[in-house]
């Protein structure tokens, strides 16, 4: 938008209340991918791009709760490890929900969040409280697939934690779905750590088919999937060659535990995992 429009978009904005998807807009912008849209509503401030999927949330009254069910459902890595006191990486910033979760859930760990467009990151600072001076937060402006591919050797099996939420407005970045990807996601793993992907669209998508097999490919079927409640979305792990497995009975009471510090629902989790992964369970879990 030129620079004399931009100023009189202001000048409107400033004096107009308005309204957009069932919320009060409160700031908007543009960027060469297109709208970045700001809105509020019942104590929830969200993340748009140009249209109605909100791309993260947060509640004004509790800045780093997860708020939305599919940021919640990426939580359910904390069945699998105890801790996080080294390195995580994050491909996808949106308001920075999960980044500010895991600084303020693990005080030891470091996060590097790789987000592809500038904009996002100045809005994440200036509306969703992601933090300025957090010597443990690095948040590089790159494209996620460019950046593990040049990572490869500088930081190869660095990651204990990588966390994908690659999306734009139409659906997931076409630049991560591809084999290479994940097969480079694999090779900055530990070789106990996990990936987890936010996918979109059900179990008979394409996509979602070709994004399970190559995981599947890749991960020796060390693999699981829970659906998001409610929603369109889909969480996969995938566990690299040496995570070991986990006995069901110390899965369940590690849950209960999980509930009670985190207020998310980690017994639904779990039961969710067990019930929509029979074919590859025995991987990961054992009875």
């Amino acid at each position: 938008m030129p620079h004399t429009q931009d100023s009189k978009f202001k000048r409107l904005f400033n004096n107009n209340t308005m309204y957009k998807y069932d919320g009060l807009l409160i700031h908007q912008d543009y960027d060469d991918d297109g709208a970045l849209e700001v809105v509020e509503a019942d104590g929830v401030r969200s993340l748009h791009f140009g249209s109605l999927p909100r791309q993260s949330s947060m509640l004004l009254s509790d800045p780093h709760k997860l708020y939305l069910e599919y940021a919640k459902t990426m939580s359910t890595w904390m069945l699998f490890k105890e801790t996080l006191n080294d390195d995580a990486l994050l491909i996808g910033l949106g308001g920075g929900s999960l980044a500010k979760y895991l600084l303020h859930q693990f005080p030891d760990c470091q996060v590097k969040v790789v987000e592809y467009r500038k904009s996002v990151v100045k809005i994440a600072r200036s509306h969703f409280d992601l933090p300025f001076d957090d010597a443990r937060l690095k948040v590089i402006v790159d494209d996620g697939a460019e950046y593990v591919r040049k990572r490869l050797d500088s930081e190869r099996e660095l990651y204990s934690l990588i966390m994908v939420d690659a999306f734009d407005a139409t659906g997931m970045a076409e630049a991560i779905c591809n084999f290479e990807f994940f097969e480079r996601c694999q090779t900055l793993l530990k070789k106990d750590g996990i990936l987890v992907i936010n996918c979109w669209g059900g179990v008979r998508r394409p996509q979602f088919q070709k994004i399970a097999l190559w995981l599947g490919r890749l991960f020796n079927w060390k693999l699981l999937f829970v659906p998001v409640t409610g929603r369109g979305n889909i969480i996969g792990l995938a566990f690299n060659e040496k995570t070991p497995t986990y006995r069901l009975k110390d899965l369940r009471t590690r849950a209960i535990v999980l509930e009670q510090l985190h207020q998310m629902e980690f017994t639904r989790f779990l039961k969710d995992l067990v019930k929509h992964n029979a074919s590859v369970l025995q991987n990961i879990i054992y009875k």
